[in-house]
């Protein structure tokens, strides 16, 4: 992906990571569309910063996400990435038959639905672009498990597959498929994530993100240093030493 000229839509941006990796972007020379659920916000977002528009979607809703795919491509026909950056974390406890089903079937919906529809309303436009970037956004949970939120950990699992099965189906094609995957970064993902001092501060990871982009064009996975613990356990050899350190030094480790 190349780290200037492109114009982005990214469902999830109006918070967090979303948030701060759309400011980068657009300060890189990228036309940047924010999408997210709450219009307040996405009109504080608009008028904060010059030259970012934005539009409403809710990620969990099918109709919600065909809705905006029209009023993105009406506006920007010169579109060439999305970025699937919305997504939920919640705990779960299934010790206990109370709450976790509703939970987990959020976060599935959320979380891998949600990137899927998303993906299936902009692919065929994307297809026509003479260079476009579907970004997926996992998690360092993708492959070492935190005991506390085990759907969310599957869900960061099925888009690990889920991108790199669509990297095998658009080889050759004009559209690449590049992997984003943060370890716990201070954002309020989670209640009292902000706060975490073990997480990575936001404008660290998205300093190392940004610079990654740059000078990795060509790559298809976007990893952080932090996120490399977690990411290689098992070709290292020392899986479960990672997941025990994980699970022992914070509850709320993304």
């Amino acid at each position: 992906m190349n780290i200037s000229g492109n114009t982005i839509f990214i469902p999830g941006a109006t918070s967090g990571i979303g948030l701060a990796l759309a400011l980068r972007l657009h300060d890189r020379g990228n036309t940047v569309i924010v999408g997210g659920r709450r219009e307040d916000r996405l009109a504080a977002i608009a008028a904060e910063h010059p030259g970012i528009s934005s539009v409403r979607i809710d990620t969990a809703d099918a109709d919600s996400i065909d809705t905006a795919a029209r009023t993105v491509l009406s506006a920007h026909p010169d579109l060439n990435v999305v970025i699937a950056m919305a997504g939920i974390m919640r705990a779960e406890d299934w010790t206990t038959r109370e709450g976790f089903l509703a939970t987990a079937e959020e976060t599935v919906v959320t979380n891998i639905l949600g990137p899927i529809r998303l993906i299936g309303a902009f692919i065929e436009h994307l297809r026509a672009q003479p260079d476009a970037t579907i970004m997926t956004v996992s998690s360092g949970l993708a492959f070492a498990p935190l005991r506390v939120t085990p759907t969310y950990n599957a869900s960061k699992a099925a888009i690990h597959m889920l991108s790199e099965s669509l990297r095998l189906q658009f080889a050759g094609t004009s559209v690449s498929v590049l992997e984003l995957e943060p370890p716990a970064v201070r954002t309020a993902l989670m209640p009292g994530h902000e706060e975490n001092e073990s997480a990575m501060p936001l404008d660290e990871f998205v300093d190392e993100v940004t610079s990654l982009l740059e000078n990795q064009p060509d790559a298809t996975e976007i990893q952080v240093e932090r996120v490399k613990f977690l990411r290689y356990g098992e070709a290292r050899g020392d899986y479960a030493t990672v997941v025990a350190t994980l699970n022992r030094t914070d509850p709320h480790t993304r």
